[in-house]
């Protein structure tokens, strides 16, 4: 577990961010502006900051520079931006940064760059005065997190299953997932109320199989974290029964 800082103006990004990174296990505290980054930096001393590069009082390139120029940049720096270029990207890696997000940010390419930040050591460009010369790493993210789209082919799982459930002989069929090893349903009653009761199940047995951890289930089952918190609150699932720890 690392404590990471999130940087950014946007409360919705915030909010965002803390969760996904929450729920993989790492301790995520949050400022909207240069001066509680300043703060939180000096309180809590944390492994990891993401910082975003547009905001309102000083910008994220400014105070990377300031915690470079003052000996402080102790910890690994991510730049996020949704205005990025690779001018922007070579100059942040010039004072410090380990890598920079284009926003929207893909979860896969947030985790990976943070996976990869907190493995490195103390960036290069602090240890050498701030003249560093390293290659930028660039992470392009062509699909947001927060992207609402229709499923992808392939997405869902319960096509197969419910094509064996119609020819399947007598009322029930025994269909092998949910939280338990085997779950039953009613096969007389509309396509559309047969599918659900299967989704429902299979999102509880990757709930339970992943211990909550949405983060996981996401990447399983190909979902966007978001759509899929839409997807398991309108099919009814009980989000609170498979958290960790309770």
């Amino acid at each position: 577990m690392a404590t990471i800082l999130v940087v950014d103006d946007e409360v919705g990004i915030r909010a965002l961010l803390s969760e996904i990174l929450t729920d993989e296990g790492h301790l995520v505290e949050l400022a909207e502006n240069a001066a509680q980054a300043r703060a939180v930096r000096e309180r809590s001393r944390p492994d990891l900051v993401l910082l975003d590069i547009w905001m309102p009082d000083v910008d994220g390139i400014s105070l990377l520079k300031e915690w470079g120029g003052l000996g402080q940049l102790s910890m690994p720096v991510i730049m996020m931006s949704g205005h990025g270029t690779i001018d922007t990207a070579v100059e942040a890696t010039k004072f410090g940064a380990s890598a920079f997000l284009e926003k929207p940010i893909t979860l896969q390419k947030l985790l990976r760059a943070v996976d990869q930040a907190l493995v490195k050591p103390t960036p290069a460009a602090a240890q050498r005065g701030m003249a560093g010369t390293g290659p930028v790493s660039l992470v392009a993210a062509p699909t947001p997190i927060h992207a609402l789209g229709p499923a992808r082919s392939g997405e869902y799982s319960y096509a197969g299953a419910v094509e064996s459930m119609s020819g399947s002989p007598g009322p029930v069929a025994p269909v092998p997932t949910g939280p338990q090893s085997h779950q039953s349903f009613d096969l007389d009653r509309p396509l559309r109320e047969a599918r659900d009761a299967f989704e429902k199940s299979y999102f509880e047995f990757h709930l339970a199989k992943e211990n909550g951890s949405m983060t996981r289930v996401a990447e399983k089952t190909g979902l966007e974290r978001t759509h899929l918190y839409r997807k398991l609150k309108q099919l009814g699932v009980d989000l609170t029964r498979n958290k960790r720890g309770g």
